[in-house]
Protein backbone atom coordinates (compact mmCIF):
# COMPACT_ATOMS: atom_id res chain seq x y z
CA UNK A 1 0.00 0.00 0.00
CA UNK A 2 1.55 3.29 -1.11
CA UNK A 3 0.09 5.29 1.79
CA UNK A 4 2.60 3.64 4.14
CA UNK A 5 5.61 4.73 2.10
CA UNK A 6 7.64 7.60 3.55
CA UNK A 7 7.50 10.81 1.58
CA UNK A 8 10.31 11.10 -0.95
CA UNK A 9 13.03 13.25 0.57
CA UNK A 10 15.40 15.46 -1.32
CA UNK A 11 19.12 14.99 -1.58
CA UNK A 12 21.36 17.79 -0.40
CA UNK A 13 23.93 20.03 -2.02
CA UNK A 14 27.34 20.19 -0.33
CA UNK A 15 26.49 23.65 1.06
CA UNK A 16 23.27 22.33 2.60
CA UNK A 17 25.22 19.42 4.11
CA UNK A 18 27.82 21.83 5.55
CA UNK A 19 25.06 23.91 7.16
CA UNK A 20 23.19 20.88 8.56
CA UNK A 21 26.42 19.37 9.87
CA UNK A 22 27.43 22.63 11.55
CA UNK A 23 24.07 22.68 13.35
CA UNK A 24 24.40 19.04 14.36
CA UNK A 25 21.19 18.14 12.52
CA UNK A 26 22.54 15.16 10.53
CA UNK A 27 24.71 12.08 10.71
CA UNK A 28 27.23 12.27 7.86
CA UNK A 29 28.66 8.98 6.63
CA UNK A 30 31.58 8.54 4.22
CA UNK A 31 31.13 5.27 2.24
CA UNK A 32 34.41 5.44 0.29
CA UNK A 33 37.51 3.24 0.53
CA UNK A 34 40.13 3.79 3.29
CA UNK A 35 42.76 5.15 0.89
CA UNK A 36 40.28 7.71 -0.45
CA UNK A 37 39.44 8.78 3.08
CA UNK A 38 43.09 9.24 4.04
CA UNK A 39 43.53 11.74 1.19
CA UNK A 40 40.71 14.01 2.31
CA UNK A 41 37.38 13.89 4.11
CA UNK A 42 34.73 16.07 5.74
CA UNK A 43 35.45 16.85 9.39
CA UNK A 44 32.75 15.56 11.72
CA UNK A 45 31.75 12.64 9.51
CA UNK A 46 31.76 8.92 10.25
CA UNK A 47 33.51 6.34 8.08
CA UNK A 48 31.73 3.14 7.07
CA UNK A 49 32.89 1.53 3.82
CA UNK A 50 30.01 0.78 1.45
CA UNK A 51 30.69 -2.97 1.73
CA UNK A 52 30.42 -2.78 5.55
CA UNK A 53 27.34 -0.56 5.62
CA UNK A 54 24.64 -3.25 5.90
CA UNK A 55 26.41 -4.82 8.88
CA UNK A 56 26.68 -1.43 10.61
CA UNK A 57 23.07 -0.33 10.01
CA UNK A 58 22.07 -0.93 13.63
CA UNK A 59 24.77 1.52 14.79
CA UNK A 60 23.15 4.37 12.83
CA UNK A 61 20.53 6.44 14.66
CA UNK A 62 17.11 5.94 13.02
CA UNK A 63 15.76 9.06 14.72
CA UNK A 64 18.14 11.49 12.99
CA UNK A 65 18.56 12.19 9.28
CA UNK A 66 21.56 10.45 7.75
CA UNK A 67 23.51 11.79 4.76
CA UNK A 68 25.86 9.58 2.77
CA UNK A 69 28.75 10.77 0.61
CA UNK A 70 31.43 9.32 -1.63
CA UNK A 71 33.71 10.74 -4.33
CA UNK A 72 31.09 11.63 -6.96
CA UNK A 73 27.74 10.65 -5.45
CA UNK A 74 27.19 7.28 -7.15
CA UNK A 75 28.06 4.91 -4.29
CA UNK A 76 26.35 7.14 -1.74
CA UNK A 77 23.22 7.16 -3.94
CA UNK A 78 23.10 3.35 -3.64
CA UNK A 79 23.51 3.58 0.15
CA UNK A 80 20.79 6.25 0.31
CA UNK A 81 18.29 4.13 -1.63
CA UNK A 82 18.97 1.06 0.53
CA UNK A 83 18.59 3.00 3.77
CA UNK A 84 15.45 4.78 2.58
CA UNK A 85 14.03 1.36 1.77
CA UNK A 86 14.85 0.26 5.32
CA UNK A 87 12.91 3.17 6.79
CA UNK A 88 15.73 5.65 7.46
CA UNK A 89 15.50 9.38 6.75
CA UNK A 90 18.40 9.00 4.29
CA UNK A 91 19.86 11.53 1.87
CA UNK A 92 22.67 11.63 -0.68
CA UNK A 93 25.14 14.50 -0.93
CA UNK A 94 24.83 15.52 -4.56
CA UNK A 95 28.09 15.48 -6.52
CA UNK A 96 29.98 13.88 -3.65
CA UNK A 97 33.29 15.12 -2.33
CA UNK A 98 34.23 16.42 -5.78
CA UNK A 99 31.37 18.92 -5.59
CA UNK A 100 32.12 19.72 -1.92
CA UNK A 101 35.70 20.59 -2.87
CA UNK A 102 34.58 22.54 -5.97
CA UNK A 103 32.28 24.61 -3.72
CA UNK A 104 35.34 25.66 -1.71
CA UNK A 105 34.25 23.80 1.42
CA UNK A 106 37.04 22.60 3.74
CA UNK A 107 38.64 19.18 3.61
CA UNK A 108 40.19 17.44 6.57
CA UNK A 109 43.12 17.25 7.04
CA UNK A 110 44.00 20.80 5.92
CA UNK A 111 45.61 20.48 2.51
CA UNK A 112 43.66 17.29 1.89
CA UNK A 113 42.41 16.40 -1.58
CA UNK A 114 39.80 14.28 -3.31
CA UNK A 115 41.34 10.93 -4.26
Amino acid sequence: MDDDKPQQVDDYTPQQVADLLARGDIQLIDVRQPEEREAGRIAGDRFIELAQLAGQADTIDRDRPVVFYCRSGARSAMATEAFRGAGFDAHNMLGGLLEWDAAGLPLDPPGGYVA
